[in-house]
């Protein structure tokens, strides 16, 4: 069986064919094209929240579906958009929250908000892209966090970004060979740790940041030399479909921890 590195080599070799496989995978496609075609009637939240199935694809699409049950959570969400810096979505420190309302802005755009090519194609580019990353992480659990890493990492602006990221922080740790328990300590102390060993700025840079994900997939095959290969990701880490549970209570207490700087 292929280690982690080699897999994630492969894999990244022809990037857009893999996705290409995954968005005309059956199921995948079927979903797709009921969005498609079901999105242009959404024309309020009251709609959006209304068709369970519809709202369910946006919601895997940003890797949130372990909150499609919170209705009321998300209708406080997306009512509230994102340009009052003191709404609700702004105010919670995991970005998917202000990534989804910027996609889905009925607070700015009412009516016409999903008629932008982002809340149409560009919703379902993501949903096929979380489902390739699921597939992947059926495989190896490694592969999977490397690929979301890959993804979500050129996005954060400082090591806070990769501290409110469960699976970004799994990353780096090991990538920077940095101790699972350096989240006892304050978080500035830890967002330290990170910028000593870590120019964020590199994470903008592809050749560097597939360097860092390499040493990554490397570090990762030597602490986990006999781990099955089909160990799947927890959701709590990666916000995937369909791996693991976790308590309302807990999610709720998660989704509103605020992280300093």
């Amino acid at each position: 069986m292929l280690t982690t590195i080699a897999s994630y080599r492969l894999i990244n070799q022809d990037l857009d064919r893999s996705l290409s496989t995954t968005r005309s995978a059956p199921a995948v496609q079927r979903e797709s094209d009921y969005f498609l075609e079901k999105i242009e009637t959404v024309k309020s939240v009251d709609d959006f929240l209304a068709n369970d199935r519809l709202f369910n694809y946006a919601m895997e699409a940003f890797g949130l579906e372990e909150m499609s049950y919170a209705k009321a959570f998300m209708r406080k969400v997306l009512e509230g958009g994102i340009d009052d810096r003191n709404s609700f979505a702004n105010g919670l420190a995991d970005n998917r929250y202000r990534e989804f309302v910027e996609t889905f802005n009925f607070s700015r755009y009412g009516e016409t908000t999903t008629v932008f090519e982002r809340a149409r194609s560009g919703t379902v580019e993501r949903y096929v892209r979380q489902a390739f990353e699921i597939e992947a992480g059926n495989q190896n659990q490694g592969v999977r966090l490397a690929l979301y890493f890959q993804r979500k990492a050129p996005e954060v602006s400082s090591a806070f970004g990769i501290l409110a990221d469960r699976a970004l922080l799994e990353v780096a740790q090991v990538a920077l060979g940095l101790p699972a328990n350096m989240s006892n300590l304050d978080i500035d102390r830890q967002a330290k740790l990170i910028t000593d060993r870590l120019d964020i700025e590199d994470l903008k840079d592809p050749e560097k940041l597939d360097k860092l994900i390499e040493g990554f997939t490397a570090r990762w095959d030597m602490a986990n030399p006999s781990r099955p290969l089909t160990v799947a990701v927890p959701n709590a880490i990666l916000g995937a479909p369909g791996i693991v549970g976790v308590g309302a209570d807990i999610l709720a207490s998660l989704q509103n921890l605020k992280y300093g700087g």
